[in-house]
């Protein structure tokens, strides 16, 4: 039965991502699992929930793989929102660790790897925020302040790679980590989801794709 849950919460994904949640129907996730708007409500009292178990299996994969009473309600996503917004803390957080001693023990390669890894594990809840953010205003809000750290560690890393010699001297430091953020959000991120012609890219591909050319353009 899980199988089917993944079919519709995938299906629905997409869907919230390309033409948003506003315009999304229960008849339209319906046609692209192909089953029946009944079999939908097998599964979830709404779409709502479906939005939301997405979102919970953003920050916790393992979550599809529980066993849940049929259908699934609103219940089980109580202080989601929250949780999310601790996410987005912790995951700051986290990334900025190296600062800590001026990342001495870090270089660029090993930051490029690091953010597109991010990028690409919450891809899904991250563009799901970006392209619905008038409807989702809390999660909006906090997911600003999570880019705008997220983009400031960018640059301190790059600063601090440029005094050691790890980067060749940017005149424009904020333009040049603006260029990096969109390089690997792109290839991370809208690629596989919103592009026009979405690309059936595997991520370690687009890694590699994205640390080849950034390191060429920025190592000293």
């Amino acid at each position: 039965m899980n199988d089917r849950i993944k079919s519709i919460t995938d299906a629905a994904a997409c869907l919230f991502l390309q033409q948003g949640y506003s315009k999304t129907q229960i008849s339209h996730i319906a046609k692209a699992v192909g089953v029946s708007v009944g079999t939908i409500y097998l599964d979830f009292t709404g779409k709502k929930e479906i939005m939301h178990f997405v979102l919970k299996c953003t920050i916790d994969p393992a979550f599809i793989n529980r066993n849940f009473e049929r259908p699934v309600t609103d219940d089980l996503f109580d202080g989601l929102e929250k949780d999310i917004v601790a996410v987005f803390e912790k995951t700051g957080n986290d990334f900025a660790k190296h600062l800590e001693n001026n990342a001495a023990d870090y270089d660029l390669e090993t930051l490029v790897s690091d953010a597109f890894d991010l990028l690409a594990k919450y891809a899904v809840g991250c563009l799901f925020i970006e392209k619905n953010q008038f409807d989702f205003k809390f999660l909006a809000d906090n997911y600003r302040i999570y880019r705008k750290k997220f983009f400031e560690t960018m640059k301190q890393y790059l600063a601090a790679f440029i005094e050691s010699g790890k980067v060749r001297p940017l005149e424009q430091i904020e333009l040049s980590t603006i260029l990096i953020i969109e390089i690997l959000s792109w290839w991370a991120m809208d690629i596989r989801y919103t592009s026009f012609e979405t690309q059936d890219i595997s991520p370690e591909l687009a890694k590699k794709v994205c640390i080849d050319n950034i390191l060429s353009a920025y190592k000293a």
